[in-house]
């Protein structure tokens, strides 16, 4: 067997997924190190792994079998095109490790993978396979390390080992060696069959996977670190087992009978039975380290893996995998894309020669700058490329300043866009048109002397819609400090890139300077990079096999004021050569010509040369305009589609409900893919412990049901009896997937809360036990003071009223339909007629008798016998005045606006009777002996005495919503840290005199409008900056905790909700306007509200109810939208202009928005990932983007109406409550705060907040425009 070049005459298969030409060193010595390693390794997946205690079993043989070599010659040919009819296998060796765990971890996981060899005299090739679900972890945990937490990735890949000193110069070739990549082993393939990866291995040239994601074998020069440690058997004596199976069968990746398909088909290899066939020596290991002699002749009869020839894919079937601007041409083995004349790229991703170009990415760093780790994570990069001259600049905001300034030195960051967009000279390719716009780049980075080292990962992830370039940025690692006020200088310098068709390398060692004041240091760094490429097979490689790229004008600078890390170098890219030969340079080819930005240079004779406008723009050369293909009808936009024009080209945009056709010019209909939830094709654990969750693609996502952790695939029951959730004095049941509390004899309650039932001083009485646990579905008693039940009860759902007795049973004949007058009630024998206190309230006086001002508008205030109240005050007017026990006016009494009201009647007792909510707080209290334990309930209640919308239970920091009961509202109850965003449902005690309840009308202009409790404040804006001097209360609703507001553009009204009143109101903005009830039946807590001026509706939450429900601004046409899969419904938005309605659902099981037309049509969830207590929801109507303001995970974020692009706007909020957009900035209540804050929407910073002198909680906002917003015509 020939490996990278040697013969090879024996094979030592290992425990920890490796196999070697030679013995095996301590596993200290090579279990934890990356590539290459100092011996000869095939490392399907080198891991600390372990086989002992009857854990998997490792498996290997050599085969002869004509249909095994056959198979084999298949899959080589396949990957390797060029070898059909030259390679023919004459053995294949095969090793399978099956069901091995981890090192030193429990039996949970398990993985199962194998590794081929096929070979013969002259060459050898590997295949590894990887079946789906057959990786179960992807890391172990150091062999000596203090640090127990930390997990090293496996590593799959190849190294030569070079004898002794592996190091030096040692070849190798890393397939995978971080999470991602080790992901992705199941689920891609180089040879288009997923989890199937093949590899040349037998000389010493380039390993060529066909589209492999890693490195080149490159020649990786010493620079890790090697650390000697005492070498230790692999196993112990007396750790070999026997298998269960005498003759195993190795993996049947492919089922046996599968049709023919063409390669690259899209299916999933499975993990298969075992088969077994006759063998007199079997060969099933679990000991650390095995050899066998590729020579030994041991036969086998079975199916390694079965394969299928697909058909040659033809420019006829594929040509839309081309570049627009390119064509296809068809060669012996298949296709490949080319770019056409002007254009350049490697066909599949094609740009304008000579044209400016534009990148955007993301940048995320973990560093340790000198000894201090820093993390940053998605700030912005953008670069900047022009590419008739070779300049790249490059711009990275956001990075914190010392990691920023430790990377002043590390130009490779920027200089990678150099290397894309070199300047070409003659015979010469830039990277781009190798690599086209889908690459991944690997650098690592020793900094000397300290030897501190950093690695970077920069993926290309193809051309967005304006031809930008999208890239991802990942830095790892530790570099050294750079002071402030230090500037780096580094000098021009050269590179040589090696080409394979498998990747491209580079090795270089630079020097920088870091100049502070007149103090010049001169330090350096090696590096060495590898960028993957995926060429075309088919053709023959035109790649030269080593080019030189000259940088010049190399500049780093960090703008400490705009926080921005910059860079810039000019790039020129040629073949090698003696730089004394050198001949005068064309200035095309070294960027000194005079060609407009946007056109490409022509060489002439000697340094002649002319200038041309790249493609899509027009003029001579020395100036270009832009051509407008769509306006002069020269776009290929074909049916249902629109032509959008961008600088130097032009795009098209499919209507919407259409994808684009393979051709990328017309558009077609979406064919829908198969959901695997409904289908059952999913990997999720059984449905009564799981839900499958479809996602875009045909993909799933699984997710265990509450009462179940685990990755959604394995779930297991959580025992909530271990965390202490129930009453002191009540026994935990664990059920699967649940729990319940109980209370032990002697006690009462739910098993949350548990009271002594022997103590009628510490009972509830039977009408509060009745709120507590209703005996009617959808019913809730109402109980005076004492705790008994109101004469009169009224169903808050249905409208009906009737009268009860002492024991709460309802009184034969009382009952009264829905807007009636509800019957007297609360005097045995009496008629059951109205007072005239009651009377006067429904048919106030039109005309006042006398001198009493009880009409003109007023409604008397009765008390709970119907009797006047002796202090009577106008609403309106504010005066006050005692009257008599007819309702009449007292002489002398009246009080003017303002004053203090008059004393009438009675003194009231200095003291009132304790709450339900006091009752109950004593009783635990003195059941606790006085002093409760950090993990005992105690209620907490207001200085009313009523119950605190959120309660915790002791120190556990479990905390959950209560009603005005006490009663726990479902879906509320969080984990440590993250409290509820509870609201009071009983509102603070009124203040005398109170204020007119009309509207102080607003000055002109665009302002905010926010609830805080019982009013509606007034905040103007000028432009996008909060006016704070001119804030006032707009609206005083004493009595009411107004969540829900929004405004109505076209009538100039504010509508609200009331959770204390159970109504829904509204108030014109005009002077003098008084508030109209338009909704107060059918509600028990609405919260969030939205107006739809253009159909003139109302949409709201009611989070008591569960449900959404739709009625028209008058209150007219109600009607229930959703009333299934809500827990605890609070924000929503509309979008007018396209129908389309939003919410929020913070139940804390399962977090959603979901959206809907506005007419109930098509709901679906929007997003359900990463969120947590999601508050506040906006709709822009002219950015179009849907934004959210989230409580749990302390984020701003947006993203457009289908959930596609969402994106972090600000990730470090206080508390956010509600949300609203205007112009540049969001404007959000906070409850930490207190407050409104302003935050802008392109910098994601603070800079403004309004702090009203009354401190209490904000709860809704809405932004009230001069104008409405536009619709469409």
């Amino acid at each position: 067997m020939r490996l990278y070049g040697r013969a090879a005459r024996r094979l030592f298969v290992g425990t920890n997924g490796v196999i070697s030409s030679q013995d095996f060193p301590g596993e200290t010595q090579y279990v934890d190190d990356d590539f290459p390693t100092d011996f000869p390794v095939i490392a399907p997946f080198l891991a600390d792994l372990d086989t002992s205690g009857g854990r998997g079993d490792i498996y290997y043989r050599q085969d002869h079998a004509p249909s095994a070599l056959e198979q084999a010659a298949g899959y080589v040919h396949a990957g390797f095109p060029s070898t059909t009819g030259t390679f023919v296998p004459s053995s294949v060796f095969v090793a399978t490790w099956e069901d091995v765990g981890a090192h030193g971890e429990p039996p949970g996981k398990l993985n199962t993978f194998q590794a081929i060899l096929a070979y013969n005299e002259e060459d050898t090739y590997a295949i590894f396979l990887y079946p789906e679900g057959g990786l179960q972890f992807l890391g172990t945990r150091p062999k000596e390390s203090y640090n127990v937490q930390l997990e090293l990735p496996a590593r799959v890949g190849f190294s030569r080992g070079d004898g002794d000193d592996g190091k030096r110069e040692g070849h190798s070739y890393n397939v995978a060696s971080s999470q991602q990549e080790l992901q992705r082993l199941e689920q891609e393939s180089n040879v288009g069959v997923p989890g199937v990866w093949i590899f040349h291995v037998g000389t010493l040239e380039n390993v060529e996977p066909r589209n492999g994601p890693g490195a080149a074998l490159s020649s990786v020069p010493h620079g890790t670190d090697d650390t000697s440690v005492p070498t230790e058997p692999l196993v112990q004596p007396g750790s070999r087992t026997t298998s269960p199976h005498p003759h195993p069968a190795l993996l049947n990746i492919v089922p046996s009978g599968l049709p023919a398909s063409p390669l690259g088909q899209e299916w999933s290899p499975r993990l298969h039975s075992i088969g077994d066939a006759p063998q007199s020596h079997p060969m099933s290991y679990s000991s650390g380290q095995h050899g066998v002699g590729v020579e030994e002749d041991v036969h086998f009869n079975t199916n390694v893996f079965t394969y299928s020839a697909g058909s040659r894919e033809t420019c006829a079937q594929h040509h839309g995998r081309c570049s627009p601007h390119a064509f296809c041409t068809d060669y012996a083995t298949g296709l490949c894309c080319h770019c056409r004349a002007a254009y350049y790229g490697n066909g599949r991703q094609c740009l304008p020669e000579g044209a400016v170009h534009r990148l955007n990415g993301k940048v995320s760093g973990s560093l340790v700058v000198g000894r201090t780790p820093v993390r940053f994570q998605d700030v912005d990069l953008h670069a900047y490329i022009v590419g008739s001259d070779g300049r790249a600049y490059t711009a990275i905001s956001g990075v914190p300043a010392p990691a920023a300034r430790a990377l002043l030195p590390l130009l490779p960051l920027g200089g990678l866009f150099g290397w894309l967009f070199a300047l070409e000279e003659p015979g010469s390719e830039n990277g781009f048109s190798i690599t086209g716009a889908e690459f991944t780049q690997h650098l690592k980075v020793t900094f000397y002397p300290g030897e501190e080292q950093v690695h970077i990962t920069q993926t290309a992830e193809g051309l967005g819609a304006d031809n930008y370039l999208s890239l991802r940025t990942h830095i790892e690692g530790q570099v050294p400090f750079v002071p402030e006020n230090t500037s780096v200088h580094i000098a021009p310098y050269k590179e040589l890139y090696h080409y394979s068709s498998s990747a491209v390398t580079s090795s270089a060692h630079r020097d920088y300077i870091l100049t502070s004041g007149s103090t010049n240091q001169t330090l350096s760094y090696r590096l060495h990079q590898n960028i993957t490429v995926s060429g075309c097979p088919h053709a023959r490689s035109r790649l030269p096999t080593i080019q030189q790229l000259s940088v010049a004008r190399a500049f780093a600078f960090y703008d400490g004021h705009e926080q921005v890390l910059r860079y810039a170098l000019t790039s020129r890219i040629s073949s090698t050569h003696d730089d004394a030969e050198v001949p005068p340079v064309n200035p095309c080819h070294d960027g000194t010509h005079a060609c407009e930005e946007t056109a490409r240079c022509q060489p002439g004779t000697g340094l002649g040369y002319t200038c041309e406008c790249a493609a899509g723009y027009r003029g001579d050369g020395r100036g270009c305009k832009d051509v407008d293909e769509c306006e002069e009808g020269l776009s290929q936009c074909g049916p249902f589609s629109i032509c959008l024009n961008v600088p130097g080209s032009y795009r098209c945009e499919c209507h919407s409900g259409y994808r684009p056709a393979e051709d990328g010019h017309g558009c077609v209909l979406p064919t829908p893919a198969a959901d695997p939830c409904e289908v059952g094709r999913h990997p999720c654990a059984p449905r009564d412990r799981a839900r499958c969750l479809p996602r875009a693609g045909g993909q799933a996502a699984c997710e265990c049901l509450p009462g179940y952790a685990g990755d959604g695939r394995v779930c297991s029951d959580v025992d909530e009896c271990t965390l202490n959730l129930c009453h002191p004095a009540a026994v935990c049941y664990n059920t699967p997937g649940s729990f319940s509390c109980q209370c032990q004899p002697g006690y009462e309650g739910d098993g949350f809360q548990c009271t002594h039932a022997q103590s009628s001083t510490q009972r509830l009485t039977p009408c509060e036990h009745e709120r507590l646990y209703p005996r009617t579905p959808g019913h809730v008693p109402q109980c005076d003071e004492q705790g008994s039940y109101r004469p009169l009860q009224c169903h808050s759902g249905s409208g009906h009223c009737w009268c009860v007795d002492a024991s709460g049973q309802e009184i034969a004949g009382t009952r009264t339909a829905a807007g009636s007058t509800p019957p007297r009630c609360g005097n045995p024998g009496s008629s059951q007629q109205l007072t005239p206190c009651e009377h006067e309230r429904l048919y106030p006086r039109a005309v006042p008798p006398g001198p009493s001002p009880v009409g003109n508008g007023h409604v008397p205030q009765c008390d709970e016998q119907g009797n006047y109240r002796p202090l009577q005050c106008h609403g309106s007017t504010g005066h006050c005045w005692c009257v008599d026990s007819a309702g009449q006016e007292i002489a002398g009494t009246r009080t003017a606006p303002g004053s203090t009201p008059p004393r009438c009647g009675s003194p009231e007792p200095s003291e009132r009777p304790p709450t339900m909510c006091e009752r109950w707080r004593q009783s635990l209290l003195e059941h606790y002996g006085g002093s409760p334990r950090g993990d005992q309930y105690v209620p907490q209640c207001d200085a009313q005495g009523h119950f605190t919308p959120l309660q915790c239970h002791g120190d556990s920091g479990y905390c959950w919503c209560v009603d005005e009961s006490g009663r726990e509202i479902q879906g509320t109850r969080s984990e440590p840290g993250s409290p509820p965003p509870c609201l009071p449902s009983v509102a603070p005690p009124s203040i005398r005199p109170s204020p007119r309840p009309d509207v102080s009308p607003p000055a002109a202009g665009t302002f905010l409008l926010y609830a805080q409790g019982q009013q509606i404040g007034y905040l103007p804006l000028n432009g996008t900056r909060l006016q704070k001097e001119a804030a006032k209360t707009l609206l005083s609703l004493h009595g009411s905790i107004v969540v829900g507001i929004d405004y109505d553009c076209r009538e100039k009204t504010i509508y609200w909700t009331d959770v204390a009143g159970r109504t829904i109101s509204r108030a014109s903005l005009e002077p003098g306007a008084e508030p109209e009830t338009i909704i107060n039946s059918g509600l028990i807590s609405p919260e969030g509200l939205a107006v739809d001026h253009l159909r003139r509706a109302m949409f709201w939450t009611d989070s008591g109810l569960d449900k959404i429900e739709r009625a028209q601004l008058d209150g007219s046409e109600r009607r229930v939208l959703f009333d299934t899969d809500l827990v605890n419904p609070r924000a929503i938005t509309v979008d007018p202009v396209r129908g389309n309605l939003y919410w929020t659902d913070w139940n804390r099981e399962a977090p959603k928005i979901e959206t809907s037309t506005v007419s109930g049509a098509n709901r679906r969830v929007l997003v359900n990932k990463d969120i947590g207590l999601p508050n506040g929801l906006t709709f822009d109507p002219f950015s179009k983007l849907l934004c959210w303001a989230d409580a749990g995970t302390k984020k701003l974020e947006c993203t457009f109406p289908d959930g596609a692009g969402r994106r972090i706007i600000h990730n470090n909020l206080n508390y956010p409550f509600s949300i609203v957009s205007y112009a540049s900035h969001f404007y959000h209540t906070d409850w930490r705060r207190d407050g409104v804050i302003a935050v802008n929407k392109e910098t994601g910073s603070f800079t403004d907040e309004y702090l009203p002198e009354h401190r209490s909680h904000l709860y809704g906002i809405t932004a009230v425009y001069p104008y409405c917003p536009g619709a469409r015509k």
